[in-house]
């Protein structure tokens, strides 16, 4: 007897296997992204458009694939070999190699700082936007494979706080060189290298003037001895590592290298890898050094200082990946929902599943454009004073928010997908068990919060970067009109506030702050969305959950805004 609930079309096979989407890869996860690819466009970054065309087949086919195998076949570690020496090695599936050598090869640590390597080779206008390509790159590559993007990010960081050491040239151009060299060799003997970080200590965490791990100096020129610990030393297979210790001058920042120039292993060893919720590809360690040899970054005591201009970077990361796990759960649900039906009709054309989804695509484009939107600024900083006030306090914010944002959003895509999106066959679960992670990476919520506050407290020009930010829309739309003013207040009474009331103000500063930036954002860019944006998240015809659109949001606009089949 025949099925009353399945429509007529929908082909059943002969073991009774039916009303099943087809496989979601391969696809194109460049050409099917109009807000990225816009987003890309509109802040400078068309000169390599042909990289992140080639980036978003691959991402979405070869490298799909791969992320399987990489996840499902955790690193290990080895501490000694068989005839017992110390070795300290970590071991990874060949698939995760494969993705860490298309990364580098496509420009994900390199292209920021030698961008005429990637290029669009028919490109004849100025070269600018190599930040915003880079982005780019990791936003498509987070989206099927994050944990690689642990070392990716902090290799790309630390170039500029390496490029102003002399004595560490080699450690630079191997580092930006687009090759990819997992050898546990020294570093004279590799063609490309990968930089790993150690900053946080049992004792405390995101303190990090806490740390007790000591750097004696030897009488090689801004050579040190490293002895202590770190409690987090992410992905320990890298060549070099930036650390943090304790100098004769205070916190001082140091490149330890895994090998030493003869070929013999830096004094340190691996205790344990930790055992995460997520993160499954990447291998994150406890370490003690005993005299371990590094090299001085920086002057002593300005350790802190050193990694505030990688914590941009590596912050704008968190964003990126947050982002794109958004828009990895928004489109697989969409694909299940474009094929799956339901009591009697398609459920992408049930009314509420399309609320549902609605709500997440603006959601997922909100978060897309305001971290490019970063990007952007971060590229420009350096020739663009207001870029840079706006960068030093809207990372924080973006950081804060739309990390903050995704773990709900992973599982309401989830939810689309029913029980099918609670078992592993899906990549459903691998995101919401990685969902978290971007949100206390590189400090946690109140970190970011707080940094905030300083910025706006102590950096008048950043207060006017974000005010003029915001007053560039306004007559744009009316929810947005109505919104602002309470916003600009709310600033101004976090300004004067004494630091008890300020501090304990600050989530909901930042939050209204995201908002409102993101708005006055999808307004200037004309985005399809901007008006359900402004209604929604500022206007009040919003819930408190996901899929609570008020019926007057154009559902069929949000849902043909997502691209794909």
């Amino acid at each position: 007897m025949s099925d009353p609930s399945l429509p007529l079309d929908v082909p059943a096979d002969p073991f009774g296997v039916r009303n099943q989407p087809p496989e979601f890869a391969p696809r194109d996860l460049w050409s099917g992204d109009a807000a990225l690819r816009e987003a890309v466009a509109r802040e400078g970054g068309e000169g390599f458009d042909a990289t992140l065309s080639a980036y978003g087949r691959l991402v979405g086919d070869a490298l799909y694939a791969a992320s399987w195998d990489a996840h499902r076949d955790r690193p290990r570690l080895r501490t000694h070999d068989r005839f017992g020496h110390r070795i300290d090695r970590v071991e990874f599936h060949p698939a995760y190699h494969q993705v860490m050598s298309e990364a580098i090869a496509h420009g994900m640590v390199g292209l920021s700082w030698a961008p005429h390597a990637w290029k669009t080779p028919e490109w004849t206008g100025p070269l600018t936007g190599g930040h915003v390509a880079r982005a780019a790159l990791c936003f498509l590559h987070h989206q099927v494979e994050p944990g690689s993007g642990c070392s990716l990010t902090m290799t790309h960081a630390a170039v500029p706080a390496l490029r102003r050491v002399p004595s560490l040239r080699e450690w630079v151009e191997k580092a930006v060189s687009g090759a990819y060299d997992p050898r546990d060799v020294p570093i004279a003997e590799k063609s490309g290298v990968t930089l790993g970080m150690g900053m946080t200590e049992r004792q405390g965490g995101s303190d990090v003037r806490s740390n007790a791990t000591v750097a004696a100096p030897l009488a090689g020129e801004g050579e040190y001895a490293l002895t202590g610990h770190k409690w987090f030393f992410s992905a320990p297979m890298c060549d070099g590592f930036l650390v943090l210790a304790q100098a004769p001058g205070g916190l001082t920042c140091l490149l330890m290298p895994r090998r030493l120039p003869d070929g013999e292993k830096n004094a340190f060893r691996l205790m344990r890898l930790k055992d995460k919720l997520g993160d499954w590809s990447n291998a994150s360690s406890e370490v003690e050094f005993d005299g371990a040899r590094a090299y001085r970054i920086g002057e002593e005591g300005r350790g802190v200082a050193v990694i505030i201009e990688m914590v941009m970077l590596t912050r704008l990361d968190c964003m990126l990946g947050s982002a794109a796990q958004m828009r990895m759960a928004l489109i697989q649900a969409m694909h299940h929902a474009r094929h799956r039906h339901a009591f009697g009709r398609v459920l992408i054309d049930q009314p509420l599943m399309r609320n549902v989804l609605a709500d997440l695509a603006i959601e997922s484009e909100a978060a897309t454009a305001f971290a490019m939107r970063i990007a952007g600024a971060v590229d420009r900083a350096a020739r663009d004073r207001h870029e840079s006030a706006f960068a030093r306090a809207a990372t924080a914010i973006g950081k804060y928010w739309i990390c903050k944002r995704a773990p709900a959003f992973v599982n309401e895509a989830q939810e689309c997908l029913g029980g099918a999106g609670y078992v592993e066959d899906s990549i459903l679960p691998r995101l919401y068990r990685q969902a978290p992670l971007n949100s206390i990476w590189e400090g946690s919520g109140n970190i970011q919060c707080l940094d905030t506050l300083r910025a706006l407290q102590r950096e008048p020009q950043a207060v006017a970067a974000l005010r003029a930010e915001l007053e560039v829309a306004r007559g744009l739309n009316s929810a947005f009109d109505t919104a602002l003013p309470a916003v600009l207040v709310r600033l101004d009474e976090a300004l004067a506030a004494d630091a008890e009331r300020a501090q304990s103000g600050a989530r909901r500063l930042v939050e209204r702050l995201a908002l409102a930036l993101q708005a006055s954002l999808l307004l200037r860019a004309q985005s399809p969305l901007a008006d359900a944006f402004c209604r929604s998240r500022l206007g009040g015809q919003h819930g408190v959950g996901y899929g609570t659109l008020t019926d007057n949001i154009d559902f069929a606009t949000c849902l043909a805004r997502v691209g794909g089949e």
